[in-house]
């Protein structure tokens, strides 16, 4: 680690390279993760050891990587497909698979027009508290 690198708390650095707080907490523990520990116990991660993360995720297909999860502010997130859609008046009924699992989010009818959603569509499910947001992943046309 150069003297020159700009340090980062375990927190900073999850957010820097789009994963959890609790997940980077266990690279830690685990030594997948090179720390400096401070006087009082607290972990400090140099900027450049989170390069080699960054770099192995640029590698990846753009659905796969987490790049996208930089650009947004929350970090609950799942990619699937979209399985079934329902409009009634204003509001959509959007079905969601996630491996074997599936959510339903309820989402305005402007919504499903507006990012042209169909059954088969790539997408994330931006979970908040009780919310569930839809983001279209692959290309609209």
């Amino acid at each position: 680690m150069a003297s020159s690198d700009h340090m980062l708390t375990a927190r900073d650095a999850a957010r820097h390279i789009g994963i959890s707080y609790p997940t980077i907490k266990q690279w830690i523990l685990t030594g997948k993760l090179k720390t400096a520990q401070t006087a009082g116990g607290h972990h400090r991660i140099a900027e450049s050891t989170l390069k080699p993360f960054l770099a192995k995720d640029k590698s990846k297909p753009a659905a796969e990587s987490r790049e996208r999860y930089r650009r947004v502010s929350g970090r609950n997130q799942l990619a699937g497909k979209v399985v079934s859609i329902r409009i009634e008046g204003l509001l959509a009924e959007v079905v969601l698979a996630f491996e074997s699992t599936h959510i339903t989010a309820i989402i305005t009818a402007d919504a499903v027009h507006e990012l042209r959603l169909k059954k088969g569509c790539s997408v994330a499910a931006l979970i908040k508290s009780t919310d569930v947001m839809i983001e279209r992943l692959d290309d609209p046309s």
